[in-house]
């Protein structure tokens, strides 16, 4: 069973976590956990083995935490190099950037996967969540296509925008896995104590 805003105490907060918590009281978004649960329906195999992976059954807990990594790292080792601006550093921020968009792929599907194993409030604050990560990879493939076209200022400007962007969503994701502990399971794995 989940912890609820109710199950905790207003001491130690931050503002951070308080524009969290009004999210999960939120029943305005449940609208948009009902469309996001459509959208998982369409894409998320059906219950079995691949499901059963697709939530983290070998590793024992859910994959979406590790596979965040990938795309926040690629897009920050982008903006390190524009940053930095080393010799001839564009094709290789570029084909860092578009390998962030592509494992953006595998990184979403595994926390539609999650979606629905979380409870009400949890399923209010993914929603977000989604929407917030979704415009940040539309800023992280549109920097891409920027720099495809010669417009690397624009793309290292919309580079820097998708990963505040993404910290939001980072965040977001951070409080349903440590403030709310959700999921609760994984399929195959040995139940949280």
């Amino acid at each position: 069973m989940s912890r609820t805003t109710d199950d905790r105490t207003a001491t130690g907060t931050s503002p951070l976590d308080d524009q969290a918590r009004r999210l999960e009281r939120a029943t305005g978004l449940d609208a948009l956990a009902d469309s996001l649960d459509h959208v998982a329906a369409a894409v998320v195999p059906r219950p079995g083995r691949l499901h059963d992976e697709l939530r983290g059954r070998s590793l024992g807990h859910p994959a979406h935490g590790v596979l965040t990594d990938l795309p926040v790292g690629l897009w920050a080792a982008t903006a390190l190099l524009d940053v930095t601006r080393p010799t001839d550093h564009r094709p290789a921020a570029r084909r860092l950037l578009g390998l962030g968009v592509l494992a953006s792929v595998p990184t979403a599907l595994t926390g539609l996967t999650d979606f629905n194993a979380l409870g009400p409030a949890a399923r209010r604050v993914a929603a977000v969540h989604a929407a917030v990560n979704g415009f940040g990879n539309l800023l992280a493939t549109g920097s891409w296509l920027a720099r495809r076209r010669g417009r690397h200022g624009a793309g290292t400007a919309l580079t820097l925008g998708a990963l505040a962007v993404a910290g939001a969503g980072a965040y977001l994701g951070g409080h349903i896995a440590q403030s709310l502990h959700e999921p609760t399971s994984v399929p195959g794995a040995t139940p949280r104590g």
